[in-house]
């Protein structure tokens, strides 16, 4: 064999390398899946996002809720039998309303229990199907987030106040525009958080609960922790499972450099005396 032939053969097996490590990641990620479900009787969905980086040009790709995923959780609970328990294992900064919405209210109309895992973080329409659930088991330090609407770059409730403190002779029309949009944005969210959270909390506790989570009182990325959501009257519990910490590890940030956290991925325990 020529050393032509040896490097070409040597590319192709690092070409292929990736292919081989995710197909074996992706059968792993099902075995566990249906470990867990059979352990919990459940059926187990996971929706997770992670920064991912370009090939080649090694640009980040920030991943967040569409409608691609609205379609798949749509399907997977159209093929659940209703009286089986529904968990749903996020990790999320966010995305669409419009495919946050289907989701939550898939969900809050599932006739079964339905369980929503959040391991790290579910913020802004993770958080709106979160409330959707029975019940939201955080792992510590895990948080939630408000659901207050953002349109483009700005969040709807500093339009309006931006438009409020101005005369109008001296806003512009552009502005004028976005914070008529923003204050329909608010109403809405307003109006499907309470519809989520009315049959969990009455109409007078979900009605304060949305003024709070949609009403922009706080920034967007403001971390809503297991203490401040139960606070809130949220059906919040701190017991994460093992093997829901377990699966998700199984969806690990795609790294195209070298980490910037090192540790041995081992349990380490101190010496006995």
């Amino acid at each position: 064999m020529s050393i032509s032939e040896i490097i070409w053969i040597a590319f192709l097996l690092i070409a292929i390398q990736p292919l081989v490590r995710q197909k074996l990641l992706d059968a792993m990620r099902r075995r566990w899946i249906g470990a867990v479900e059979r352990k919990r009787n459940s059926r187990v969905v996971l929706m997770v996002h992670r920064q991912e980086t370009m090939s080649l040009l090694g640009f980040p790709i920030v991943r967040y809720i569409d409608m691609d995923d609205s379609e798949d959780i749509l399907r997977a609970i159209q093929m659940t039998d209703p009286k089986m328990p529904l968990d749903l294992v996020l990790h999320t900064p966010g995305g669409l309303v419009l495919a946050s919405l289907q989701i939550a209210r898939a969900i809050h109309h599932y006739p079964g229990k339905v369980t929503v895992f959040v391991p790290h973080m579910a913020m802004s329409g993770g958080t709106l199907i979160a409330l959707a659930a029975d019940e939201i088991v955080l792992s510590p330090h895990a948080v939630l987030g408000p659901v207050d609407p953002q349109l483009g770059e700005y969040p709807a409730a500093s339009l309006i106040q931006a438009v409020e403190r101005k005369p109008v002779a001296r806003v512009d029309d552009k502005t004028l525009i976005l914070a008529d949009q923003a204050r329909k944005a608010m109403t809405q969210l307003h109006a499907n958080v309470k519809e989520l959270l009315t049959d969990k909390l009455g109409p007078e506790k979900a009605e304060e609960l949305a003024g709070r989570l949609a009403g922009g009182e706080w920034t967007h990325d403001h971390p809503i922790t297991a203490e401040e959501a139960k606070a809130m009257g949220l059906p919040v519990v701190e017991a994460m499972p093992p093997e829901i910490m377990r699966l998700m590890s199984l969806f690990p940030q795609p790294v195209r450099r070298h980490p910037s956290v090192e540790y041995i991925p081992q349990p380490r325990k101190s010496a006995e005396p």
